[in-house]
């Protein structure tokens, strides 16, 4: 995970939904603290701010330490809610965390290599599992998780049990599940489907031409 980031916090703000509208106009997004057996507290951030904190190589997962008016927490951004259609982020929850304390997280899943088998049998690599849920320390939470498919061949699958976990870093999610897997293509099946549909005329013409000539020797 990348170094801490520093985001100041202002206690204070008002509840309700005009409250929350005037706070962004005025450039500020509402959020809450919360965790570590600790009461909830309402605080807003500064949109540039935060927007550069979650625009880290660590994305979401970004250790931020949290100073509200000199208070210091150490925290995650546990959920992130955006306006249904303009895709604003109009609220941020902060969970507190510690170092030494396992937090649960989504980490992307990245393809890496090139499946060379699958590519000369005229398939194609489909990810079904773009994000995994792991646990891990705060300071071993990866940016992201890669997934080699260099080993794969047509009609094979990588599952959640294969992937590589770094150090400190474990899942819940069932073993089984796929992560990617290979595919013919559309166009290989068609193409398929065409050189069979070919190859069937074939047989019948000659079967016809058979029994054209028994007929006539006949």
């Amino acid at each position: 995970m990348s170094d801490q980031l520093l985001l100041n916090a202002t206690l204070g703000r008002a509840a309700g939904t005009r409250a929350s509208r005037r706070l962004r106009r005025e450039g500020r997004i509402p959020a809450v603290v919360y965790g570590l057996d600790n009461e909830p507290v309402s605080v807003s951030v500064a949109w540039p701010d935060l927007r550069v904190a979650l625009n880290t190589d660590a994305g979401i997962n970004a250790l931020i330490t949290l100073d509200v008016e000199g208070e210091q927490q150490l925290s995650i951004v546990k959920d992130l809610q955006r306006h249904p259609v303009r895709r604003d982020v109009i609220h941020v929850d902060f969970l507190r965390v510690t170092t030494d304390q396992e937090i649960e997280v989504d980490v992307p899943l990245v393809l890496v290599g090139e499946a060379v088998e699958v590519t000369r049998a005229n398939g194609m690599v489909d990810q079904t599992l773009y994000t995994l849920t792991v646990s891990a320390k705060p300071a071993d939470v990866p940016d992201e998780i890669e997934v080699d498919v260099s080993a794969l061949t047509l009609g094979d699958s990588i599952k959640v049990g294969e992937v590589v976990l770094p150090p400190g870093v474990v899942t819940a999610t069932d073993p089984d599940d796929s992560v990617a897997t290979s595919l013919v293509t559309r166009s290989t099946r068609e193409a398929m489907a065409a050189a069979e549909a070919s190859a069937e005329a074939a047989i019948a013409d000659e079967d016809d031409d058979e029994t054209a000539v028994d007929a006539a020797d006949s």
